[in-house]
């Protein structure tokens, strides 16, 4: 059977699961698969003649993936599970369209991810209180280029051999990433070589720098920064806990690539203008602090990113956006999925999204001891759950979810998703969809998430094929508006919470004076101006809440109003106030609004010549030359010449 440009190979792992070759092609369209029986052993010679053709291969098989890789290696193969996923169920007989939509979502191509270089010499600080972190640096010190630095040290006893350096200092401050950590010590002192019973040290100095690739943080206390690669931590009494950091820590040496989990486009960034701050979802979420101000938009350090998403999971321009994989192939998956599972006779599928490490354990421990994922319930696989957003929940509904649920980690820095999930539950409910379409699961028990799983079902939302085409906010407003369009209480206005990235601008038009400066500062057009006359205009599709345009607006005559509007108006340029242009006395030409230059005049009544103010700036500078200057003195007499003396001698 051949998938796109994959050759699948489909085995019934010695008949554990029901495989309906027949079934399975007509919901793919194709021809029956062949459906083996151990593919793995017995018949890896069919295995071996597929990898013969050239082909790319799909293997529906990730148990035994090395082996099929240690097999073939010149060949290209991936791998997908249908085993624990469908097979390995209690419903496994009516699991064919599910089986088809995994088959036909592994078959796509994989996107290439850029990747970011880190390298690591091995210059390692051991930061600790007693002689458990001595012991710990001696374990590593021929493989490490090893300090240890200790932290309000009492009666430690001095090491018979001085075989690594042992100073004492309290850390301040902490930056960096694997291979190019820079910490900030006071009361840094050497200890004397003199020590006797306990290691004596001199005086301290304060804001003493040094830099180093690894960290390995025993003092037990509150960490020195948040997560970070090269930065490990073990609780100093747990033994078990050092032997594993010790071991992670000599792996850390040499030259690394990392994906770079973030795209940012800094043109598309509403973070600040002229100085004013604008719109900062993506550094309240933020837990490696990865991401800094730069100006009027943000920087992400992609050395310190650690790949959570939760910036691109707010982010309501689509400035950050998750690479790993990128959107694009995201949501070409995530359609494919749900298309090949409607069009194989599934009905109201539940969307089950999961990463590669906890998501998969449980998944695989539902499947072996709760009787398996229900028919109906279709995991998808994600690099991290907390980087989903309102256009992910909302495409996934719009392409024939009935529910989404998201399999959170233990560990999760789950704040954006959290406020993601909370939007689209409101957006959902007031088209009348209820409050549980998207579901946030943080349950590490199988069986109680096997529970969760089977709760009563929704009907599907009559799903849409549209292609995920333009940026993040174009695929949520296509979204939003066919799930509005097939609402069972359909409403134009939506109210939002505070901080949603849609809304309205309300003006207090008789105090505007149209200075246009919140048009200046709308990062992203949603307040246009008219360069025929005095005239500002508002699209509401385009406002993404920033408040840029309120606090840069001088009347302070700008409000926000965070809400959803689905009338065909909001996707055009709707007036908010327009004046005739002030025009000239003198020459007729138009120039400013004349609500300012009333104002003006008005201001500075009594104070000075206030009608040169309506003249426009040719005049203005004409009239200053005619009139006299304000501080002229007498007419300077005329010089005599000699033609005055011979024409008067006695003058």
């Amino acid at each position: 059977m051949k998938l796109q440009t994959k050759r699948v190979l489909v085995c019934n792992c010695e008949a554990s699961m029901p495989l309906d070759a027949r079934a399975l092609g007509a919901a793919l369209g194709t021809e029956p698969p062949v459906v083996h029986t151990q593919l793995c052993r017995a018949q890896i010679e069919a295995f071996r003649r597929a990898a013969a053709s050239g082909e790319p291969l799909l293997v529906a098989c990730t148990q035994e993936a090395p082996l099929f890789a240690e097999t073939a290696p010149e060949t290209a193969v991936s791998f997908t599970n249908i085993r624990e996923h469908a097979g390995w169920s209690d419903e496994a007989s009516a699991a064919t369209p599910k089986i088809a939509a995994l088959l036909a979502e592994a078959a796509l191509d994989a996107a290439a991810t850029p990747v970011v270089s880190l390298k690591s010499e091995g210059t390692t600080l051991v930061y600790g209180r007693d002689e458990r972190a001595i012991e710990a640096a001696k374990q590593v010190a021929h493989r490490l280029d090893v300090t240890v630095l200790l932290l309000d040290p009492e009666d430690v006893m001095p090491p018979r051999v001085a075989d690594v350096p042992i100073f004492k200092g309290r850390i301040v401050a902490a930056k960096g990433h694997l291979g190019a950590f820079e910490i900030v010590v006071d009361g840094y002192a050497a200890p004397s070589p003199a020590s006797r019973e306990r290691l004596v040290f001199g005086r301290g100095k304060d804001g003493a720098i040094s830099q180093c690739d690894l960290i390995l943080d025993l003092t037990g206390g509150a960490p020195l920064m948040p997560r970070r690669d090269g930065y490990l931590r073990a609780d100093p009494g747990s033994p078990a806990a050092v032997q594993k950091a010790l071991f992670d820590l000599v792996e850390l040496v040499g030259e690394f690539e990392k994906p770079r989990y973030i795209d940012f486009s800094a043109e598309l960034c509403a973070h600040s203008r002229s100085r004013k701050t604008g719109c900062t979802r993506c550094l309240e979420v933020c837990p490696t602090g990865a991401i800094a101000p730069d100006g009027d938009h943000v920087t992400i350090d992609p050395h310190v990113c650690a790949g959570c998403g939760n910036c691109a999971s707010v982010c309501p321009t689509g400035a950050a956006s998750y690479a790993f994989p990128p959107q694009a192939t995201l949501f070409e998956r995530l359609r494919t999925l749900l298309l090949a599972y409607r069009r194989a006779g599934g009905a109201d599928p539940v969307l089950l999204v999961h990463d590669a490490r906890e998501g998969d354990e449980l998944i695989a421990a539902i499947a072996r001891y709760e009787g398996g994922l229900p028919a109906h319930v279709v995991p998808f696989q994600v690099n991290e759950t907390t980087q989903l957003g309102l256009d992910f929940f909302a495409a996934a509904l719009a392409w024939g979810a009935a529910r989404i649920a998201v399999l959170l980690g233990r560990n999760a820095e789950r704040d954006g998703v959290d406020r993601q999930a909370a939007l689209a539950s409101a957006i959902l409910a007031s088209l009348g969809y209820g409050r549980e379409r998207v579901v946030l699961l943080d349950e590490a028990d199988p069986a109680a998430l096997a529970t969760r799983l089977r709760e009563e079902r929704s009907a599907a939302p009559e799903p849409s094929a549209f292609l995920p085409m333009g940026g993040k906010r174009s695929v949520t407003m296509l979204a939003l508006r066919h799930l509005h369009e097939r609402a069972p209480a359909p409403v134009e206005l939506v109210p939002l919470p505070e901080g949603a990235p849609f809304g309205a601008v309300r003006l207090d038009v008789a105090g505007c004076t149209l200075c246009l400066s919140c048009v200046g500062a709308c990062p992203t057009g949603a307040l246009l101006d008219n360069p025929d006359k005095p005239q500002l205009s508002f699209q509401e599709d385009a406002c993404i809440q920033c408040g840029l345009c309120r606090s840069t607006c001088p009347e302070r005559v700008i409000a926000l109003e965070p809400r959803l509007n689905f009338a065909a108006e909001a996707r055009s340029a709707m007036i908010l106030k327009e004046e005739e242009p002030a025009t000239c006395p003198r020459c007729g030409k138009a120039f400013g609004t004349k609500s300012s230059i009333d104002r003006i005049v008005a201001k500075l009544a009594g104070k000075m010549d206030t009608e040169r103010l309506r003249l426009c700036g040719d005049c203005r500078v004409v009239a200053q030359f005619e009139e006299p200057a304000p501080l002229a003195g007498k007419p300077r007499p005329r010089p005599r010449t000699s033609d005055d003396y011979l024409a008067d001698p006695k003058g």
